[in-house]
């Protein structure tokens, strides 16, 4: 299913163009926010970090919209992402908050259990241990939220469904996520490399000690004023090509997955009456 689903995705941007807006919008604006950063600095950046998010969710619920209904067009993309706007975005703020509230808890339980002083690394942990449980179970609700019309919580509940029903699907579907972002850097880190080269060069003769001992700063004082820009055209390039592969990788495979009949495709209460009819409430 990963790879069958990997190679539908490929089909899907390479015959529908509109699925690369959101790659462009996100490429213009890790390429705006980084250029931003080097002149401000990250107070202002940081903040504007949240804009470009909420940006961002309009174009990945156009997506999931498109695939959905096999939509064409910008237009489409953008009415399909108005639509589902809050139903993609909501779900994640939840999470947000109970992963948020839970890191408070944590806090607060250690230290009183330390003695008044937090242990940062039992915290980190916990979190840790708390965390990737939460946003590997929950890792389809927005996707839930478009594909099958479900509001807040219905969605959350339907992603956990789905991925403890397809437990090893669902692994491989995130490894190879990981290895196609991976990919994608790697490539353009060499790209990234050969064009500031000779801006590079002194790290060659650094020692082991040398090179774990520079910081960003130094790095980015090392590559120039003309360093910054070319680094914001590869951000560009390297956003514009995984993200509307991930988008669409997403969508393609979650659709494969309740095409499955190991889930139901949907999840309703009620009950039989004496006749033997269904009642959903």
């Amino acid at each position: 299913m990963v790879l069958k689903e990997l190679q539908e995705a490929i089909r899907a941007i390479g015959r529908t163009p509109a699925l690369w807006i959101p790659g462009l919008v996100a490429g213009l604006l890790g390429a705006i926010l980084w250029i931003l950063y080097n002149i401000s600095g990250t107070f202002f950046t940081s903040r504007l970090v949240i804009i470009a998010c909420l940006v961002m969710v309009l174009f990945v619920a156009g997506t999931f919209g498109q695939i959905k209904k096999n939509g064409t067009g910008a237009g489409a993309m953008v009415r399909e992402g108005v639509h589902y706007y809050f139903r993609v975005l909501l779900p994640w703020i939840v999470i947000s908050c109970v992963l948020l509230l839970v890191f408070v808890v944590i806090t607060i339980v250690t230290i009183f259990t330390e003695g008044g002083s937090a242990d940062y690394g039992v915290m980190g942990t916990l979190a840790v241990l708390v965390m990737i449980p939460t946003l590997f179970l929950t890792f389809f609700c927005d996707t839930a939220a478009v594909f099958e019309d479900l509001k807040v919580f219905d969605s959350l509940r339907r992603s956990i469904g789905v991925v403890a029903g397809h437990v090893g699907a669902v692994l491989g579907f995130l490894i190879a996520c990981c290895v196609l972002a991976f990919a994608d850097f790697f490539v353009f880190a060499i790209i990234w490399e050969g064009l500031l080269f000779e801006n590079l060069a002194p790290l060659a003769q650094y020692n082991e000690t040398q090179f774990a001992a520079i910081t960003p700063q130094q790095l980015i004082g090392m590559i120039g004023p003309d360093g910054i820009w070319v680094t914001a055209a590869v951000i560009f390039l390297a956003v514009l090509f995984i993200v509307p592969l991930l988008l669409a990788y997403k969508a393609c495979f979650y659709r494969a997955l309740i095409g499955s009949p190991a889930v139901p495709l949907q999840q309703v209460t009620g009950e039989f009456d004496s006749k033997g009819r269904w009642y959903k409430y």
